[in-house]
């Protein structure tokens, strides 16, 4: 495919604002409204082919109810079509709130049935962490005292059973009664970017609903964390798994995690590998932790470009375009596939970094993966495809399952459409 040479950038981006306002508007939005609710046994559905056509949801996992309660709860507090989406956030609320929640030890289960019936009452911090998202973002929408009360309580919890007071950070794996799960597979002797990374995004949320100090401070320690552990310093890339004490070790498949369910998959060898989306990711979610915050970002800066330029000299595919899955910190690309997920975020980080900085290549990498995703990720229903080979052809054609909603992909647009409107007003 022909990619921008980026001689109008303007014009470029003010074209593609158009485009993503219209995809959002006609493809993403009403999708979900219109299929997400499950109106037998409450909460929302998950699991859709190309066409829209449900698929089943015979299992509802924490992380996923809690993406689509933020996403309506996100497009309330934006005033999109607010009555409709806050009742849809109601729904989903209320299915969470009643079938998620261990009263017993606190905190939320991992994954129950269709109805609700407890499946996996493990405490996966991964989960926890999108429960103060989701509940945080909702109380922003409504003003309600219980979302809010529920999202401190949560992030309480972590801090007296899951935090590392030794090493810093988080214990990420850990069963019902919130003991650490046994070491490999169960990963009680892990911990991992991808976790600590959304720690920070609903450590973000939950400071810019409370402004509280310790959400505040919890918020920077994470920040700094990630800044001085997880990311390379010579490559400026984001490394993988960790053992306890943030030595870097080789990645593993672990349980509850989206890499050890995919069908058919196993990890790639070296399994050593930077995630090029959740680098593009990190960097923006980094600047967006530290300006609710009120830090100053200049002395971040290099942290934030390193982050960006690895995954812009290594990650795009400048001939057919899009965003590969994964490399290695000092090589490139490894997994030549294109996923949702990174693919979405990397528009987000791109076109952040662009901001901020004015560097033309990412402008012309945001062009190439938005002109890529136009054309290949999105289906005849509105919504992202999950999975394409490095030329777009087709490998799972699925626009939702039991760990794909809108959360990537609808997040990608709003935060793009407010950026690309500041940079090019109306």
């Amino acid at each position: 495919m022909a990619v921008s040479d980026m001689r109008r950038p303007g014009l470029e981006l003010a074209e593609a604002a158009c485009a993503l306002r219209q995809h959002l508007e006609t493809g993403i939005i009403p999708f979900w409204a219109s299929h997400a609710r499950d109106e037998e046994n409450g909460g929302y559905l998950t699991c859709f082919d190309e066409q829209g056509k449900s698929r089943g949801t015979p299992e509802k996992y924490l992380n996923t109810q809690c993406r689509l309660l933020w996403w309506f709860s996100a497009l309330a507090r934006r005033g999109r079509n607010r009555d409709l989406h806050l009742d849809l956030a109601r729904h989903g609320y209320e299915f969470i709130r009643r079938k998620f929640r261990d009263e017993t030890n606190g905190g939320w289960y991992w994954k129950v049935r269709a109805d609700g019936g407890r499946l996996d009452d493990g405490k996966v911090v991964y989960g926890q962490s999108f429960a103060i998202y989701a509940l945080a973002e909702y109380a922003l929408a409504t003003g309600g005292d219980e979302p809010r009360r529920l999202a401190e309580q949560t992030f309480d919890l972590l801090q007296i059973h899951c935090a590392d007071t030794r090493y810093g950070g988080y214990r990420e794996n850990l069963e019902p009664g919130w003991t650490p799960s046994a070491p490999g597979f169960h990963a009680g002797d892990r911990k991992s970017l991808d976790t600590h990374m959304h720690l920070l995004e609903s450590f973000t949320v939950l400071c810019e609903l409370t402004g509280r100090e310790v959400h505040r401070r919890k918020l920077l320690e994470v920040a700094g964390l990630i800044r001085d552990r997880m990311i390379d310093s010579v490559s400026g890339c984001g490394r993988n798994q960790f053992d306890v004490a943030f030595n870097p070790i080789p990645a593993i498949a672990i349980r509850r995690t989206w890499n050890a369910e995919r069908d058919g998959e196993s990890p790639a060898t070296p399994t050593d590998t930077t995630s090029y989306g959740h680098n593009l990711e990190l960097a923006w979610l980094l600047r967006h932790a530290l300006t609710v915050a009120g830090e100053d970002i200049l002395s971040w800066q290099p942290v934030l470009r390193g982050l960006v330029d690895h995954a812009v000299a290594n990650g795009i595919d400048w001939e057919h375009g899009g965003v590969y899955r994964d490399g290695t910190a000092m090589g490139g690309p490894l997994v030549l596939e294109k996923e949702f997920w990174q693919n979405a975020e990397a528009l987000v980080g791109l076109l952040d970094s662009w901001e901020a900085t004015r560097d033309a290549r990412h402008a012309k990498a945001f062009l190439n993966v938005w002109e890529f995703a136009h054309r290949h990720f999105i289906a005849p229903c509105g919504e992202w495809r999950v999975l394409l080979q490095r030329n777009g052809e087709v490998i799972d054609g699925n626009v939702g399952n039991d760990w794909k909603v809108c959360y990537h992909t609808g997040r990608a647009m709003l935060e793009c459409i407010e950026r690309l409107e500041r940079l090019h007003p109306a």
